[in-house]
């Protein structure tokens, strides 16, 4: 298995984790023995969850991409690129909302996007480091255009918390019924993945991995 270490990324005084967590080798050895996942998780041992560093960015990732498809987020994505170089907090309230929307953006998630860029709110508030997830999450969901699922994504692609269980996504809600195709509900899809604690994170991550051609990044 390749091993690349964690390290640190400041921006905008926030302190991202970048590269690959430090749990994850612990969480593939974890849900390797698990009897519905474990088959996946060694197909693709060598591959891991990776942290880009800035939240903002995972923030925007997101934002671009709910309820659309993969392919049409990423060419969106790709044209805020050309727009503003680096995508940052500074970058995108540069931008007018004419020009992020001439990107592909709805008017509403170009309005989310330049207002979380221009809120006198922080992202997320001091010692959010040692706050739960659930504390994070309830944080994040004031801003308006992070629901949920957005909150999710920012805490396992930026913060790389190890335990999160998105069950608002499609493609997790898919994987969990390709392996118990009875799963139906939140509750058994929950129950299903009870044996995958305290490594969720991963565990979707592989979901992710067993439906596409490339890993998911957020």
């Amino acid at each position: 298995m390749t091993h690349t270490t964690t390290h640190r990324v400041v921006t905008l005084d926030l302190p991202m984790l970048k590269g690959k967590p430090e749990w994850w080798d612990e969480a593939v050895d974890h849900l390797s023995r698990d009897p519905l996942l474990g088959s996946t998780v060694e197909l693709y041992s060598d591959e891991y969850l990776s942290g880009r560093g800035e939240i903002f960015q995972t923030l925007v990732r997101s934002i671009v991409g709910q309820q659309i498809s993969v392919k049409a987020a990423d060419t969106i994505h790709g044209r805020l690129e050309e727009l503003c170089g680096d995508i940052s907090m500074e970058t995108i309230a540069s931008c007018s909302l004419e020009d992020l929307s001439s990107c592909g953006l709805s008017q509403k998630k170009a309005q989310y996007i330049r207002g979380i860029a221009t809120s006198k709110v922080p992202l997320l508030p001091e010692g959010f480091e040692e706050m739960s997830d659930a504390s994070i999450t309830e944080h994040l969901v004031q801003f308006n255009g992070v629901g949920p699922w957005t909150a999710e994504m920012m805490l396992i692609f930026s913060l790389m918390r190890p335990d999160v269980l998105s069950l608002g996504d499609l493609g997790v809600e898919k994987g969990i019924q390709g392996l118990v195709p009875g799963a139906v509900s939140k509750k058994e899809m929950y129950e299903v993945a009870e044996s995958w604690r305290p490594y969720r994170s991963a565990a979707c991550w592989f979901l992710w991995r067993s439906l596409d051609p490339v890993p998911v990044e957020y």
